[in-house]
Parts: structure tokens; sequence; C-alpha cells
């Protein structure tokens, strides 16, 4: 008999609720070593600014840890920081695992040794891996820890998945979330359906994970046929590399998504006009117009303002800012100064980094 694996109580009323979970950054030294210092500081600040949870070992974390001996590591310095962090409260401890059926499970085991609650399952190293066979990775490493499906966007290495496919995801019992990030409002809305359409669809979390479209995605209720008859869905958080930064703010933003949810027209206009600004500060920071190719420098640069990291460096030489994106991240910061957080970093920034 298969052993059905959930998410501790309190954890799993956290993430159906909904939370703010960074997917959290990697940061290096100008040597390309982890900088143990500043990686701690990153989980800290993310703690304290109110985050539910965070995801380490991403697409953000940058997938090339694995193949440069880190994935262990920033797992457990990130675990180790969480224990000392937390106190106690509920937080949803999420480990990307990547590759195929037997690299994805041992990842997902070297998680849950280190106390993690659940799996992202990213599609790294699975081109080779139809839909079906995706399904039965997820099946397997659902085995280990409770599974949090994803859908990312082809610009970063991502692909098409099926409606089906996400009807059949969520009909394993393993599954407690998806973060849904394919930056495309079509298969978007192809995945919340298929979830829907699941017999445990409910039991499903939604998450966003499309940065280029974060408030709308968490306004906006979705109606669907379910298998019952009519349901009404809603994206209930964010698991996005956008939330890497200006975290306090976010976790601010989310509460007032949960006030026009309740009714609030003045919390529903704000973010209205908000949206929109952020789309506009994501496109600086990830890179938008050269496809993303400077995604991941960009989250860094953010973070290297703040003094939370040392500078933008990735694992690999070449992936760099884009000509023109510091000053495209220099417009947003100077133009929607409400989407920040620098001055809650810049009272907290010492003690992070004790």
């Amino acid at each position: 008999m298969t052993t059905i694996l959930e998410l501790p109580r309190a954890e799993s009323e956290l993430l159906a609720t909904g939370c703010v979970i960074p997917a959290h950054p990697l940061a290096l030294t100008a040597e390309r070593k982890l900088d143990e210092q500043r990686q701690r500081a990153l989980t800290r600040y993310y703690v304290a600014a109110g985050a539910g949870g965070i995801a380490v070992g991403v697409h953000t974390t940058q997938f090339g840890i694995r193949s440069v001996g880190l994935l262990e590591p920033v797992l457990d310095l990130a675990r180790e920081t969480m224990d000392d962090a937390l106190a106690g409260r509920p937080f949803v401890r999420i480990a990307g695992a990547c590759g195929d059926t037997a690299q994805a499970a041992a990842e997902a085991e070297l998680a849950a040794s280190l106390g993690y609650h659940a799996v992202l399952l990213g599609p790294a190293g699975t081109s080779g891996l139809d839909e079906q066979e995706l399904l039965q990775r997820a099946k397997v490493v659902g085995e280990v820890l409770p599974v949090v499906g994803f859908y990312l966007q082809e610009a970063v290495g991502g692909r098409f998945l099926s409606r089906e496919f996400w009807r059949t995801l969520a009909d394993l019992p393993c599954v407690v979330g998806a973060k849904i990030a394919p930056f495309d409002r079509y298969r978007t809305l192809d995945a919340v359906r298929g979830i829907s359409e699941s017999s445990r669809g409910s039991s499903v979390a939604l998450y966003t994970g499309n940065d280029d479209n974060i408030v709308a995605d968490l306004l906006t209720p979705i109606e669907l046929a379910g298998p019952s008859g009519p349901v009404t869905r809603r994206i209930v958080g964010g698991l996005l590399g956008q939330w890497a930064v200006w975290t306090d703010a976010a976790v601010r933003m989310l509460s007032d998504v949960r006030r026009a949810w309740a009714g609030d027209d003045h919390a529903l206009r704000s973010l209205t006009t908000m949206g929109p600004r952020l789309t506009d500060a994501n496109a600086a920071i990830f890179d938008a117009v050269n496809r993303f190719a400077g995604c991941i420098p960009g989250v860094h640069e953010v973070l290297r303002r703040q003094g939370l990291l040392a500078g933008t460096w990735c694992l690999d030489p070449d992936e760099a800012l884009s000509p023109g994106q510091a000053q495209a991240i220099d417009h947003v910061c100077r133009a929607y100064p409400e989407l920040t957080d620098d001055q809650f970093v810049e009272e907290h920034l010492d003690e992070w980094l004790r």
C-alpha cells in the first residue's frame, strides 16, 4: 500500500490560505563560491519580512548548483538558518528537485532528510520525458515528500503541459500545490481548469509564478466547471522570483489582496493601480526585453543595492546584467518607491549579516 504523505497541519493550513513564498537566490563571492554569510542573511530577511515559506534549489537559486556540488550545502544552510530564525512559527519549506525520476527522487530524499516539507518539481533535465513519464516521476517523488507542481515558462527552460496533464497530476494524493508560471494567460487558465476538474482539485493550493501578472492573478476569481458543478477558484499566494526582492512590501500587498477579497473597495482600487506598476518593475528586473537573459542577475542587482548581496555574480560567468538593464532598474526604483522595502532592509541589515 502506498503511503500518502501530508504536510504538517500548520503548514498545510498556511499553504491553503495563501502566503508569500520567495524563490531563494544564491549568494556568491566574486570567486563564484558560496557566500555563507549573505546566504544566511537572505534567509533571515525572508523570515523577518513575514514570508510564509521559501523555495530553495529552484530556478532563482540556479539549477547549476547541482553540477558544482552546492545543492546539499545550500539546502542545509537554509534549513539551519530557518531553524534559528523562525522560533517555531509555521513556515513552508520547499526544496526544488530536477532531472529524471531517479534524480528527482534522490533530491527529494535529501530534502526530506533535512526537514523540508515539500518538493517543487522543476522541468530541468526532463526534455526526454513525455507527460506520462512526468506524472510517474511526480508519483515516485510523492512517496518521499508532498509535491508542488511547476508550470515554468518556455523562455527559461519550461515546456507546454496539457490540461489533461494538470487534471491527472491533481488526482495524485501526493500533490498539495501548483506553481503556475507559464507567463501566458491561456496556459494559466488551462492549468487551473485542469486542476479544478480533478476530484481533489480543491486540495491543491494554487500559487502564481507569473511574475508578469502577479496582482491580476491574485485578485481575479476564476469560475470554472468542476466535477460536481461550477466552482470558483482563487490563486491564493505566490511562489515567485519577483518576491525574492522587496519581500516586506510583497507581504503587505498580499494583505491588501485579502482585504480586497473581503470587499474593501479602497484596497481593490489601490491594487488595480499597483498591478501595472509591478509588472513594469518586473520587466526591468527580469530583463523581459531580452527574453529574460538577465533575470537572475536582475534579482541579484536589487539585493546588491540593498546590501544583502555583495555582487550580481552567477555560477555561469556569462550570465550577467544585459546592456541597459541597470538603468531600467534605476527607473522603476525611482518611479515606484511604494513597491520597494529599502528602509525595512536598512533597519535590519546589520542584524541579518551578523
